[in-house]
């Protein structure tokens, strides 16, 4: 198996001056091509600002990150940009979707917005529409459907560029019993057809145990 995430002794503070706090204090970790590894420990821990840096979305820290084989340190912005959409994919707590737009456009606006056809994407988008259970609504305006189904956008939206990641900050986080199950068993599912490399931040145990593999983040260091 490849290492597709290497994380290598990562600090992270925030602050400055007297008030300094040190969120990540030389965390590591390696995630593997095709795993699905949750990420867990005590609110504060550093979770979300760990998988943050993974992806790109914060490049002030100190150590090493690599995905997919590249020093994301060492990238310029439009590089960095370039790897995220075509490696990663992002689902977030909140579904961040745009409310004046139909389901299907919320799912292709990502692929649409850096220069792809919508016609080129009608398979993948039927594919994803099918997988996730949204076929029937892809003309239907996000306002009108559940919690469960709305993040299930944001799942089709950030699977549909067949990225290699996803990268999931407490993707249940706002969702009931009921709909956190079928987003974990759609989770799982993609990880199992399609080979996603998945990395979960979640508070939950029963979410974590759909994952390969449970890691611990205490101290600002990663364990397991």
């Amino acid at each position: 198996m490849n290492t597709i995430i290497e994380v290598n002794n990562v600090s992270k503070t925030f602050g400055k001056d007297g008030n300094i706090n040190q969120v990540l204090n030389g965390a590591s970790l390696k995630v593997e091509e095709g795993e699905f590894v949750s990420l867990m420990g005590a609110s504060g821990s550093g979770k979300s600002t760990l998988l943050y840096l993974i992806g790109g979305l914060d490049r002030d820290f100190k150590g090493n990150i690599s995905i997919c084989g590249q020093d994301i340190g060492s990238l310029k912005d439009k590089a960095l940009s370039d790897l995220r959409l075509k490696n990663i994919g992002f689902i977030f707590q909140f579904y961040n979707l745009v409310m004046n737009l139909s389901v299907e456009d919320n799912i292709l606006l990502p692929q649409t917005i850096s220069g792809k056809k919508k016609s080129d994407l009608k398979k993948d988008l039927d594919e994803i529409l099918e997988i996730t259970g949204l076929t029937e609504k892809r003309k239907a305006m996000p306002s009108t459907l559940s919690g469960g189904q709305q993040q299930r956008i944001a799942v089709a939206r950030a699977v549909l560029g067949n990225p290699k990641i996803i990268l999931a900050d407490e993707p249940t986080g706002n969702l009931d019993s009921a709909s956190t199950k079928d987003i974990m068993e759609l989770f799982a599912r993609l990880n199992k057809e399609k080979g996603l490399t998945f990395l979960q931040v979640t508070h939950s145990k029963e979410c974590a145990e759909y994952g390969t593999r449970t890691v611990i983040l205490d101290s600002g260091k990663t364990v397991g």
